[in-house]
C-alpha cells in the first residue's frame, strides 16, 4: 500500500517538488494538493508580462488540471488549509474536510507586506501576488486614471510599468532615495529611473506614506510632509513575509520563516517545507531559483534517496521590463577589502561594475549591456580566479583574447556547463544535449524538455540563440537528417544498426539497412567504412575503394596532380640521421619544395604519384613512418621544449607530447585529429585550438578539448585537470575513443562538442572512472589492430 503525502500550497516551489519526486520515484506515493485558487499551478513570475498584455493566463500556466490527473494527484482547488492535526497525522481545510497524510509537504508561501497605515484596508488597496490582483488592475485600467505603486523594488517597479502599458498615469513612491537598491547599486539606480521616466513613470523618492485616503475607496496618497497625490488604486509592493500562520498554529517552529534543516524538514520530521515559506540557515529567499533547488533536494529525501543537501544558494536578479536590461548578482556594493572594476557609456546607456576580493569576482551589476550576466554568475558560484583574464574581463566571454571568439553571440561563447536558466538550474550543455537527442527545433519544445525559459522569461533569448546556433534556422529544419539520399537513416541510427547488428562489412550494412543505392554513393561509402572499422576493429572488413583518393595514396594530392609526403616526426622533434634521410628522398625523387610545416614536420612537394611507392619504402627503411597528413586520424602532436629546456617550463612536455604521438598514431577518426602539449600557460604549442591540448602547469596538466583553427577558430573547453603523465594519456585515449565511436563521420571534436554538449563528455570521460577506462582500453585494442 503506498504511502500518503499531502501538498499544502499549490504553487510553484511545492508542485516543483511533485515534479522532482514523479521523475525518481512515481509510483511511491498517493498524493493530494491543497490550493487556495481555482487553477492548476501558474508562473507567478510571468504575472507582470500578463499585467503588460504580453501574455495571457493560459501563457504562463505550467501545470493545467489535466496534469495533475495524468499523474493520478487529487487537486482540491479553492481549499485552505486552516489546521494540521500532527498526532493523528490529517490536514484539515476550510470547508471541514480532511486529508490523511504520512508525510506532508508545507508550501505555503509568502504574503505581500501591505503598510499598516490608515487607510491600507479600503477598496483599491491591494499586493502584486496572484492572477486576482492582475484581475484588479486591468479593470481598474480601463474605468480609472491614477494608479500608485508603493515600493521601488524589482516586483513594484514591474507592476508600474505594467499599469503604464495599460494606460494609468503612474507614480512609483519608493522610502529609499535609490530604485532596487538590493539588486543595485546608486548609479545603476539612476540609469533605471532615467528610462523609466523616459517611457512615463514618476517618482517620488525618498518619500514615507503617512496615510492612505478616501471613503468607500481609495482617493489618494498622503506623505509625511503633507503634500498628496490621486490614487485610483494603490499597489503595496514594499516586500513579501513568509506564510507561516499555518505552521505557527499547530506548533512547528518558526523565526521569520518555518525553519527546516538541510533536508528541507521542520522540526517535526514528518512535515518538510519548501519555498517562500521557510528559513533555512537564517536566510528566506523570494526568488525562484534557490526555491527549484530546495525543490529539488527534498523530492530526494521524500523519495528516501537520502543523498543530497541544500546548503543555501547564491542570487542573480533580472528586471522583466521591455526594452530595459537589467542583471546583478552577489556582494555588489564591497567594502574596503574588495575592488571594483567599473564602465561606463552614458550616451548609450551601459554600465558594468564587477567587484572582485583577492582577484574573485564576489558581485556584479550591469545596466543597459546583460549579455555576459550569465558569465559572471558562474564565474561568482565557482569562485574562478580571474587574474589571467582581468584586462579583458570587462568586455565579456566572447572577447577574451585570441581564443577564437570575436564574433561569436553569446550563446557560442558560453562553455556547456555554464548556467543559461538560474530558475531551473539548466546548463547550456542541458540545453544542447536535449536538443540534439531529442530533435527539439522550437522554443516550447526545449522549454517542455528542459525547464529552460519557462520561469521568469528573462533566459528566453540565450535560449533560442542556443537553439539557432546548434540547430540552425530550426523554425524549417526536419528532425531527421539522413546520412545521404541512398537512406532514411541518420548517422547515430547507422551506428547503433552496426554495433546492434555486428555488421563487419559496408555492403552488409547497405544490405541490412535497405539502401535505396546497393552501391552507395561518394558521400555515404567513406562513412560506412570508418563505423564498420570503428565498431569492430578486429572482425571489420576494410574496403580501400570506399576510402577518399590521399588515403589510398599516403599521400596528399596537390592542384598540379602531383603528391606531398610528410613522414612522421615524434613530438616535432628529429634526428641528422631522419633529416639526412629527408634530404636523400627529396633528391632521389626530385622533390620540388621541401618546406616546414605548421605542425612542426617537413614536408616533400611534387612527388609523382609513380614514386610514392618508392619513397615511402626508403623512408621506412630510414625508421620513419607516416605522417598521415591525408588521413582522418591523428596528424601531428605538437610541442615546445618544455621544462627541458626552457626557464618558463613546468613539465616535460616534449616527452608527454611523444608519448603522446607513440600511443594516437595511426588511429583512425572521424575526422583529422590533432593534439599539441605546451609546457606552460604560455601556450607556445596553442594547445588550446587543439582538438585535445595539454597545458603544462605547476601541479599538473590542465585537459583541453575541442579546439581548432581553420576558417572559424574556436578555443578549446577545459575538460579536466590531472597530475600524471599516466593521467594525460588514459583521458586522451578515453576522450579519442568516445569521439571515434559517437560522432559523424567528417566531423571535427569542435561540432561534436558542441552537438552533444561537454557535459556529456565529461559524464563519460571525467566522471566515469570505470567508464574511462573502458573506453581508454578499447582505444588501445583498436590500436594494436591498425597500427
Amino acid at each position: 500500500m503506498k504511502e500518503k503525502l499531502v501538498l499544502v500550497g499549490n504553487g510553484m516551489a511545492g508542485v516543483r517538488t511533485l515534479e522532482e519526486l514523479l521523475k525518481i520515484a512515481p509510483d511511491m506515493y498517493d498524493i493530494t494538493v491543497f490550493g487556495s485558487e481555482p487553477y492548476g499551478n501558474y508562473n507567478r513570475i510571468l504575472l507582470s508580462p500578463v499585467l503588460a498584455g504580453e501574455k495571457t493566463i493560459d501563457d504562463i500556466m505550467l501545470n493545467t488540471l489535466e496534469w495533475y490527473e495524468e499523474n493520478n494527484i487529487t487537486l482540491h482547488t479553492n481549499k485552505t488549509v486552516v489546521d494540521i492535526d500532527r498526532k493523528a497525522r490529517k490536514v484539515i481545510a476550510d470547508d471541514g474536510s480532511e486529508e490523511s497524510y504520512d508525510r506532508l509537504l508545507l508550501a505555503t508561501g509568502s504574503n505581500p507586506f501591505i503598510i499598516p497605515v490608515p487607510g491600507h484596508e479600503l477598496p483599491g488597496v491591494i499586493g502584486f501576488r496572484d492572477i486576482h490582483d492582475v484581475d484588479v488592475m486591468l479593470d481598474t485600467a480601463k474605468a480609472h486614471k491614477h494608479a500608485v505603486v508603493i515600493g521601488g523594488g524589482l516586483l513594484g517597479l514591474e507592476a508600474a510599468n505594467g499599469l503604464k502599458i495599460q494606460g494609468m498615469d503612474v507614480t512609483v513612491v519608493h522610502i529609499m532615495d535609490t530604485l532596487m537598491e538590493r539588486q543595485m547599486d546608486s548609479v545603476s539606480g539612476d540609469m533605471l529611473k532615467a528610462a523609466l521616466e523616459e517611457k512615463g513613470l514618476k517618482f517620488r523618492m525618498g518619500a514615507q506614506t503617512e496615510a492612505i485616503t478616501g471613503d468607500e475607496r481609495v482617493t489618494g496618497v498622503r506623505f509625511k510632509d503633507g503634500s498628496e497625490i490621486p490614487a485610483d488604486i494603490v499597489v503595496m509592493a514594499a516586500g513579501i513575509r513568509p506564510n507561516i500562520e499555518l505552521a505557527e498554529k499547530v506548533g512547528i517552529h518558526c523565526e521569520r520563516g518555518i525553519v527546516v534543516n538541510d533536508t528541507l524538514q521542520t522540526f517535526d520530521p514528518k512535515i518538510y517545507a519548501v519555498g517562500e515559506c521557510v528559513q533555512h540557515r537564517g536566510e528566506t529567499y523570494g526568488l525562484v531559483a534557490p526555491l527549484f533547488e530546495q525543490a529539488k533536494v527534498c523530492a530526494n529525501h521524500l523519495a528516501k534517496h537520502g543523498i543530497g543537501k541544500y546548503e543555501g544558494s547564491v542570487t542573480s536578479t533580472k528586471l522583466k521590463v521591455t526594452g530595459i536590461d537589467l542583471f546583478s548578482a552577489g556582494d555588489f556594493i564591497g567594502d574596503e577589502t574588495t575592488e571594483e572594476v567599473v564602465m561606463k557609456d552614458a550616451a548609450k546607456g551601459i554600465y558594468k561594475k564587477i567587484v572582485l576580493k583577492e582577484n574573485k569576482i564576489v558581485g556584479a551589476v550591469m545596466y543597459g549591456d546583460t549579455v555576459d550576466g550569465a558569465w559572471y554568475f558562474q564565474l561568482l558560484r565557482d569562485e574562478t580566479d580571474v587574474s589571467d583574464f582581468r584586462d579583458s574581463l570587462m568586455f565579456g566571454q566572447a572577447h577574451l583574447g585570441d581564443s577564437g571568439h570575436g564574433g561569436e553571440n553569446a550563446a557560442s561563447a558560453m562553455s556547456d556547463d555554464m548556467e543559461v536558466c538560474g530558475c531551473n538550474g539548466v546548463c547550456k550543455g542541458d540545453i544542447v544535449k536535449a536538443i540534439t537527442d531529442k530533435g527539439l527545433f522550437t522554443l516550447d519544445e526545449v522549454k517542455l524538455h528542459t525547464k529552460a525559459a519557462a520561469s521568469c522569461g528573462s533566459c528566453t533569448g540565450l535560449v533560442e540563440q542556443i537553439l539557432a546556433s546548434t540547430v540552425g534556422d530550426y523554425s524549417d529544419t526536419p528532425k531527421k537528417h539522413p546520412m545521404c539520399g541512398c537512406t532514411e537513416h541518420t548517422h547515430d541510427e547507422v551506428r547503433a544498426a552496426i554495433k546492434e547488428q555486428k555488421l563487419t562489412s559496408i555492403s552488409a550494412v547497405r544490405e541490412a539497412l535497405e539502401w535505396s543505392n546497393p552501391d552507395g554513393c561518394a558521400s555515404c561509402r567513406p562513412a560506412l567504412n570508418f563505423y564498420v572499422l570503428a565498431a569492430w576493429p578486429n572482425e571489420s572488413q576494410d574496403d580501400p575503394q570506399s576510402r577518399f583518393i590521399n588515403e589510398r595514396a599516403h599521400a596528399n594530392i596537390q592542384k598540379d596532380g602531383t603528391y606531398s609526403v610528410v613522414p612522421r616526426m615524434w613530438g616535432g622533434v628529429t634526428t641528422p640521421d631522419e633529416l639526412r634521410a629527408i634530404a636523400d628522398a627529396a633528391e632521389k625523387y626530385d622533390a620540388k619544395m621541401v618546406k616546414v610545416t605548421g605542425g612542426q614536420r617537413i614536408d616533400l612537394f611534387g612527388i609523382k604519384k609513380e614514386d610514392l611507392p618508392a619513397i615511402w619504402g626508403d623512408l621506412n627503411s630510414a625508421g620513419m613512418v607516416s605522417g598521415h597528413a591525408y588521413g582522418k586520424s591523428l596528424r601531428t602532436v605538437k610541442t615546445c621544449v618544455g621544462s627541458e629546456w626552457c626557464r618558463f617550463g613546468t613539465q616535460d612536455s616534449t616527452g608527454l607530447g611523444i608519448q603522446l604521438e607513440e600511443m594516437t598514431w595511426g588511429s583512425q577518426t572521424p575526422h583529422k585529429f590533432k593534439i599539441a602539449v605546451s609546457g606552460c600557460p604560455r601556450n607556445c604549442a596553442e594547445a588550446t585550438i587543439k582538438d585535445f591540448g595539454v597545458v603544462c602547469v605547476d601541479s599538473g596538466y590542465e585537459l583541453h578539448v575541442g579546439g581548432n583553427g581553420g576558417i572559424h577558430v574556436r578555443a578549446t573547453d577545459l575538460l579536466a585537470r590531472v597530475a600524471t603523465e599516466e593521467e594525460a594519456k588514459e583521458y586522451c585515449g578515453a576522450f579519442m575513443q568516445l569521439y571515434r565511436e559517437e560522432a559523424h563521420y567528417l566531423e571535427r571534436t569542435a561540432p561534436w562538442i558542441e552537438r552533444v554538449g561537454l557535459s556529456h563528455v565529461k559524464e563519460n570521460v571525467v566522471d566515469d572512472e570505470a567508464n574511462r577506462k573502458v573506453l581508454n582500453a578499447r582505444f588501445l585494442e583498436s590500436q594494436e589492430v591498425f597500427k
